[in-house]
């Protein structure tokens, strides 16, 4: 590739994620995230659980029609403190949801995990290292929703790196793998 089209390509991708280290030539080729079932999942849930607590509320204002005034401010303290769980919840889940994401650079992949808020992984490997790429569908939903699997192997210790709930293309999929190719035929032609 042509060096000031790498030096754009370093620029954007520098611009557009900032929060990852790249090196000088290095820019992000695709960057992927958890499939959009995943949000809807999470919108769903939270907009139920606050309509649930909502009903119930009503209900139980229905059935109570000699509260007092201090019966009545307890249940909206009760209230109150489950809207907010709820809507803490959703926040946090969207988080987490945004905190997982996928990068394939020219160089590397770099994988970042996030399976709570207090706990989450970064892995980082070389893209020659890659021995090999697939993406597994398992169920009726993961095709039905177009999100599975997505899998690197390495060379050498045979570590596995999966990317879950991912919605990449058989397209995409088919372009990582040429990338994976020309960075191990690139390592060869320098180790010569």
């Amino acid at each position: 590739m042509d060096a000031s089209l790498a030096k754009i390509r370093h620029d954007r991708s520098k611009k557009s994620f900032p929060f990852l280290t790249l090196d000088d030539d290095e820019y992000v080729e695709f960057a992927f995230k958890r499939a959009r079932i995943c949000l809807w999942m999470i919108l769903i849930g939270v907009s139920a659980g606050l309509i649930l607590i909502l009903l119930a509320f009503l209900l139980t204002l229905m059935g109570q029609s000699m509260l007092d005034e201090m019966g009545k401010n307890f249940l909206f303290i009760i209230l109150s403190a489950l809207l907010a769980a709820a809507a803490i919840i959703g926040v946090i889940a969207l988080m987490i949801y945004r905190g997982n994401r996928l990068f394939i650079t020219n160089k590397r992949v770099i994988q970042m995990v996030m399976n709570s808020i207090v706990s989450s992984s970064v892995n980082i490997i070389d893209l020659s290292s890659v021995e090999d790429a697939s993406f597994r569908q398992d169920g009726i939903m993961q095709k039905l929703f177009r999100y599975g699997t997505l899998r690197l192997a390495t060379v050498g210790d045979e570590t596995t790196y999966t990317f879950k709930y991912s919605d990449i293309s058989s397209k995409d999929l088919r372009e990582v793998s040429e990338l994976i190719t020309k960075a191990k035929e690139a390592k060869k032609e320098k180790e010569k």
